[in-house]
């Protein structure tokens, strides 16, 4: 009698390489903890030491070419937009061209994670250039404080449970940004 081989059929993985060591990917770890992990892909969130947005790239492409990668699986890189002082914009454009041409997906925090974070408690206007002019300009830490969070600390493992009941907020302003900023740009204005 012939037995057939037993088939492993392995779940297509989601990789996200992230610019920041702790902020971002303890948030991202525990929003998929909550809401994504009975989703059919496996996640991963690999530790990295590249912190520029070509880096970022680069590393995901290089994993998705590896022999561990299967059709199917999915990547993506995340980092902030940060000001044109410290990446210029042929660089974000030199990343995003990448990554497109190979498949990999991107998703900026403009201009740093803690943008994404404010948005958990209100609506904003006002452009920052840089992660110290929001923290210094913004109502971050005040509304930090009144989640219990006294000192924010980039690396706190506390800030996602903290600020979960924000997220569908954060979501709809975040959507009204980026269509403010799509509207300012089409009529010539960046």
């Amino acid at each position: 009698m012939i037995m057939a081989a037993h088939k492993e059929v392995l779940s297509n993985k989601m990789y996200i390489f992230c610019e920041g060591a702790k902020t971002e990917p303890l948030y991202l770890s525990s929003y998929i903890e909550e809401f994504a992990k009975s989703k059919s892909k496996v996640i991963f969130i690999p530790p990295t030491r590249k912190n520029t947005p070509v880096q970022l790239v680069d590393e995901a492409i290089e994993k998705k070419n590896s022999r561990e990668s299967v059709d199917g699986d999915v990547f993506w890189v995340v980092y902030d937009r940060e000001s044109v002082t410290k990446y210029p914009r042929a660089k974000h454009k030199e990343a995003w061209d990448k990554a497109k041409k190979n498949g990999i997906n991107v998703a900026i925090s403009n201009v740093c994670f803690e943008f994404w974070v404010l948005l958990h408690f209100e609506e904003i206007t006002q452009p920052y250039s840089s992660y110290l002019d929001l923290m210094s300009n913004s109502n971050l830490k005040e509304r930090l404080k009144s989640v219990g969070i006294k000192d924010y600390d980039k690396g706190s493992d506390e800030l996602y449970f903290k600020i979960r009941q924000g997220i569908g907020n954060a979501r709809k302003r975040a959507e009204r940004v980026n269509k403010s900023i799509e509207a300012s740009s089409s009529n010539g204005s960046e």
